[in-house]
């Protein structure tokens, strides 16, 4: 039983992960939202519904010290990640920003000494060749400026997940983190006051990012993660793009192109190489 509840929590948090990318895509590629408010009410709606999940505990032990570090690379990534998907299609842009949070955090692990075997060596080439092809000029190319935000979104994201790794309480932290970010996504959206609009049907695929996909997402990561390796988890979430490549194709009507099929095998059996020869070291 154990084993059929862990491997359900972690299959409803991979669909609500790649939820995001198709949510975020749907409001603005409708025209139904701007990037700007849609971080707007996602931060906010996810800062609600984590706020509720970890009442109790700062019931118990109090709101925890402001980490403004982590609050703003959740807001960075919150940011350019809405704004990319103005010019990205979900599969493209899930798998560069999955790419990028993997070369950022394999890249740390380097800085910190982690000594990487020659095989090793070889996945992290081809997932950063996998990448490159997915970027590089041609007919299929994606947007310049939409590949180069959403790659800033994984880094943001992947420093983010680094300054997560020694909270004892990751739950609590994360709807900390999502509280303390309220500020930062509302004042960036002052200079664009005039730009700004939000039908219903954008507000309400927003608080779905928000409040569900975000939200109770990570509330059902971390109920799963007790019965996971760390190498299992870091691998599990290497289906997160093919996921969200999906779900475009179906509501979004997004072709799926050689490129992209090609870049998604070299990245993600790259990255899955990498998290392997890691777990066979440990």
């Amino acid at each position: 039983m154990t084993t059929t509840r862990t491997a359900l929590l972690t299959a409803l948090t991979m669909l609500a992960f790649a939820a995001n990318a198709v949510l975020c895509r749907l409001a603005l590629h409708n025209g139904a939202i701007d990037p700007a408010s849609f971080s707007s009410v996602r931060v906010v709606s996810g800062a609600l519904m984590l706020a509720l999940l970890a009442w109790p505990h700062w019931r118990r032990s109090g709101l925890p010290r402001a980490d403004w570090r982590s609050a703003a690379a959740l807001f960075s990534y919150m940011i350019c990640f809405s704004v990319a998907y103005l010019w990205l299609q979900v599969g493209t842009g899930t798998l560069i920003l999955f790419g990028a949070v993997q070369l950022t955090m394999f890249v740390v692990a380097l800085r910190r000494g982690e000594h990487f075997s020659a095989l090793s060596w070889l996945g992290l080439g081809l997932a950063v060749l996998g990448l490159v092809y997915l970027v590089a000029p041609g007919v299929t190319a994606p947007d310049p400026l939409g590949a180069g935000l959403m790659a800033l979104a994984g880094i943001a994201w992947g420093i983010y997940t680094l300054r997560g790794q020694a909270v004892t309480d990751p739950l609590a932290a994360t709807a900390s983190n999502f509280l303390f970010a309220v500020p930062l996504v509302l004042a960036v959206s002052v200079p664009f006051i005039g730009r700004l609009h939000a039908a219903w049907p954008g507000v309400a695929l927003a608080v779905a990012s928000g409040a569900i996909a975000s939200g109770l997402g990570y509330a059902l990561w971390y109920s799963a993660l007790p019965g996971l390796k760390a190498t299992s988890a870091a691998t599990v979430q290497l289906s997160v793009p093919v996921i969200a490549a999906f779900g475009g194709v179906l509501l979004l009507a997004e072709p799926v192109t050689l490129r992209l099929v090609l870049a998604s095998a070299a990245t993600l059996g790259g990255v899955a190489i990498v998290l392997r020869r890691r777990a066979a070291r440990g």
